[in-house]
């Protein structure tokens, strides 16, 4: 028998890395196709491509123009390092504001449930530019905070009211069981929702959470509007300059991808380490 689980257990995951692998190649001839026809249509519409000047916005090389000793990064990595910044503030941000409004949404005291609800749908139903430019003009100059501060703060609030209805559902998912046979192992409710409810709410909370942190990323864009020179304002600070339209925006887009991917990789990784059916 145990010579049968093994054998169906590795052809498991054979065909779970084979179907992986057609994944990424349907993924890869989908964004080919999508690359040829955009390419295509500009080219039609009379656009000269100018690649050879594009790609020093990512490395500059020695001997390029401006170079100062060896490589480096270009303009468009450079702002991938602002993006890279801005994203992980917030995300921190929004995890913890999320956590805290689900302990109010779950708590006995009315009154905390009424301010959780408040900050959920008040920012939800906002549009996140107007909270971005109420938070950096109204907020951000009683407390001295500049243009970063005030982007992680705009970015963190909006993405953690989202994040907070996630939470909450996955541990709205649980099974009414699960606290029952707590209470009768006599277990209290800390050791309850450490233990038992939180890592089964996690699994269920781990792939919208995995959409929200991708959407923050995008999101993040947004900063430019505030003149925070990120990924998007470089891109758009280089075709003002250069007039390359396309390449530019293509190679940002490509950026973006390759951090978003990533994310999705890394929590594809957790969800695995924590036995998440899939």
């Amino acid at each position: 028998m145990l010579c049968k689980n093994s054998a169906v257990s590795a052809f498991a995951g054979q065909f779970r890395n084979g179907r992986t692998v057609v994944d990424v190649l349907a993924y890869v001839a989908l964004m080919g196709g999508l690359l040829t026809v955009v390419v295509h249509g500009a080219s039609q519409s009379g656009y000269v491509w100018q690649w050879y000047r594009a790609w020093r916005f990512l490395f500059v090389l020695p001997g390029d123009a401006g170079a100062e000793g060896g490589a480096s990064a270009g303009l468009l990595l450079q702002g991938l390092g602002v993006t890279l910044q801005v994203a992980a503030g917030s995300l921190v941000l929004a995890l913890l504001l999320a956590a805290m409004a689900v302990a109010l949404r779950l708590s006995c005291l009315r009154t905390g449930r009424l301010v959780a609800r408040l900050y959920v749908e008040s920012v939800r139903n906002t549009p996140l530019l107007v909270q971005l430019f109420v938070t950096y003009f109204a907020i951000a100059p009683v407390f001295g905070l500049g243009r970063m501060a005030s982007a992680v703060m705009a970015l963190g609030v909006f993405e953690g009211a989202y994040m907070a209805e996630i939470l909450r559902a996955g541990i709205a998912a649980v099974p009414q069981g699960q606290w029952e046979a707590s209470r009768s192992l006599g277990m209290d409710e800390p050791g309850t929702y450490v233990q038992v409810i939180l890592p089964q709410a996690l699994r269920r909370a781990l792939p919208p959470l995995t959409g929200q942190a991708v959407s923050l990323v995008k999101d993040s864009s947004l900063a430019s509007a505030i003149a925070i020179h990120e990924l998007t304002m470089q891109a758009q600070t280089i075709i003002a300059e250069t007039f390359l339209t396309f390449e530019v925006w293509l190679l940002t887009a490509a950026i973006y991808l390759c951090v978003t991917l990533s994310l999705s990789a890394v929590a594809r990784l957790l969800e695995r380490r924590m036995h998440f059916d899939v």
